[in-house]
């Protein structure tokens, strides 16, 4: 199959970061031509007069629309493309030139109709960057969740970096409209349908998330509400796993009050997996300040997410009504007007 790529990238008041991501995009290796589709998303800072510098340089498009979340608008961006395979990036991620290429070569040597790619963290992210970085990427924490290069059939990727054909897009009908966990969402239709997914390891991006602890905690905290609607969705693909972070502070808790009345084991195993994350953050980054900040970024993470998955969870199960009813900031309604 002849491979024509189309990059769907939305943007909401970023113009700065899309100067960034089309800088990457024209130093890309790959030899063939490609689209690069921008939708600014209700934007009040345009984006369009960064367009305008790169369009003797990259076959570019540019569209408005009012705001309708980023899941509406990859769709608006994906029914506007000319080719046959979509990749979705967010507007803080920048790619290494060989990205083009590796995704290419990989999908002749196993095509799927859906691949993701990981994120890592680039040498000029800040330390808080880098420590949210290790901490929603690591096996050690979350970021095995998503599934393993082994799995094909059951990783999940994520809109920061995944790709998508025409032809699958079309099957199910592109992203639906709660925000965040629009991307599992697509995955299980997608899996439903019976389209495969994979990781392309060779395929990461840079993902510069712009972002201090307030909004990190807010982002986890919606990322564990969401999780118990998908699993009320779909409910073939709940796992235990889910619970982890909700387990785990509770435990925590737990484990504090033993300490108090003379028990000292519980609270030891934590230690020991907070020095397992410190010295992996370490090596990992080899910096002292980013393990530490790595800690922090981990309670976060933790306690966010598993607080969110708790009171979603109890929510669902003693209401009638429905998630949308429930928790109606989690869902944008589309509209992709011009």
């Amino acid at each position: 199959m002849e491979l024509s790529f189309s990059f769907i990238i939305p943007v909401f008041n970023r113009p700065g970061e899309i100067k960034e991501l089309l800088e990457s995009l024209v130093l890309q290796t790959y030899k063939e031509s490609f689209e690069v589709v921008i939708v600014e998303d209700g934007s009040t800072l345009s984006s369009e007069e960064v367009v305008i510098d790169f369009q003797e340089r990259l076959d570019i498009s540019y569209y408005k629309k009012k705001n309708s979340g980023p899941g509406d608008s990859r769709n608006y961006g994906m029914r506007m493309a000319k080719g046959n395979y979509y990749i979705v990036l967010d507007s803080d991620c920048t790619i290494p030139s060989q990205y083009l290429a590796n995704v290419t070569k990989s999908l002749q040597e196993q095509y799927v109709h859906c691949y993701g790619g990981p994120d890592a963290a680039h040498s000029s992210f800040s330390l808080i960057q880098k420590a949210i970085n290790y901490t929603m990427t690591s096996i050690l924490t979350t970021g095995g969740i998503r599934g393993s290069k082994k799995a094909v059939d059951k990783f999940q990727p994520r809109s920061f970096n995944m790709g998508i054909s025409k032809v699958a897009f079309e099957t199910v009908g592109g992203y639906g409209n709660i925000h965040p966990g629009e991307d599992p969402d697509l995955t299980f239709r997608l899996w439903e349908k019976g389209f495969e997914t994979k990781l392309i390891s060779e395929a990461f991006v840079f993902h510069k998330r712009r972002i201090n602890w307030i909004k990190f905690y807010k982002q986890v905290h919606k990322f564990g509400m969401v999780r118990p609607i998908l699993n009320k969705w779909h409910p073939q693909t709940a796992k235990s796993t889910y619970w982890f972070p909700s387990l785990f502070c509770l435990g925590f808790l737990l484990a504090i009050g033993l300490y108090f009345r003379g028990i000292s084991a519980p609270i030891w195993f934590y230690a020991f997996y907070f020095i397992l994350i410190f010295v992996d953050a370490l090596l990992k980054n080899r910096s002292i300040a980013v393990a530490l900040l790595s800690l922090v970024s981990l309670g976060i993470q933790f306690y966010g997410y598993g607080f969110g998955f708790l009171k979603s969870t109890i929510s669902l199960t003693f209401s009638r009504k429905k998630p949308e009813e429930i928790f109606p900031k989690l869902f944008f309604k589309p509209n992709a007007a011009v």
